[in-house]
């Protein structure tokens, strides 16, 4: 237990950087400026609909929004897992700083592979959470179990790969990732926990890298 808590236990050690408030402070003013998007254009919608349509489509249009917003907060883990994969080598750099200073240059996939790997990230969290929202409305103790599974599974392998992929090429970080498969799996599943409490889920965009440099490096000890 106590190997597999160490990892998350470093991240949060590390709140005293800058670099790891910078990171928080960016990622919020980017999720709060796409859920204020939102929240515009829906009430714009209801507004549009009371002058055309009368009271009744209004009120259909309010239920809409309500739905909105609580679809706004299931998905919320995986827009704050998108963008901050925008941040991983900024945080991944700190962590090393601190914990590893003796790893020799990086020189993993390209640039462009790694971009495109975060937005990868995105996706299949927002797909494992798609999947994951109607099993919990018709199966709803199952549904939630599988739902935490899959954002597991997505969330650690899509962060794990990542991080590993600034120090190897994209087929390298995969063997790894499928050594470290089933640490990868705990630590995205105390990931999703993180993601269910309030305040703490804020802090996904650094956690996450964070505890992922430190499984890669348990990995490299024992290749």
């Amino acid at each position: 237990m106590d190997a597999i808590l160490t990892p998350i236990g470093r991240a949060f050690g590390q709140f005293d950087d800058p670099v790891f408030l910078g990171v928080v402070l960016r990622s919020l003013a980017v999720a709060a400026a796409a859920f204020v998007a939102v929240g515009v254009l829906a009430v714009a919608a209801i507004d549009q609909l009371a002058r055309v349509q009368g009271p009744v489509l209004w009120l259909a249009g309010v239920a809409s929004v309500i739905g909105a917003a609580l679809l706004a907060w299931w998905l919320f883990v995986p827009v704050v897992a998108g963008i901050g994969s925008l941040f991983i080598d900024r945080v991944a750099r700190a962590v090393e700083r601190r914990w590893y200073p003796d790893l020799p240059p990086l020189q993993g996939a390209s640039l462009a592979a790694q971009i495109w790997d975060g937005i990868a990230i995105a996706f299949r969290v927002l797909l494992a959470y798609a999947v994951a929202l109607p099993l919990m409305i018709f199966i709803p103790g199952l549904g939630l179990v599988i739902g935490w599974v899959l954002g597991a599974w997505a969330i650690g392998r899509g962060l794990f790969v990542a991080v590993a992929m600034r120090r190897m090429p994209r087929a390298e970080a995969e063997d790894v990732y499928r050594l470290m498969r089933g640490e990868v799996f705990w630590q995205g599943l105390i990931l999703v926990a993180l993601g269910t409490i309030p305040a703490a889920n804020l802090l996904l965009p650094v956690i996450g890298p964070a505890v992922m440099v430190h499984v890669l490096d348990r990995a490299m000890v024992r290749l």
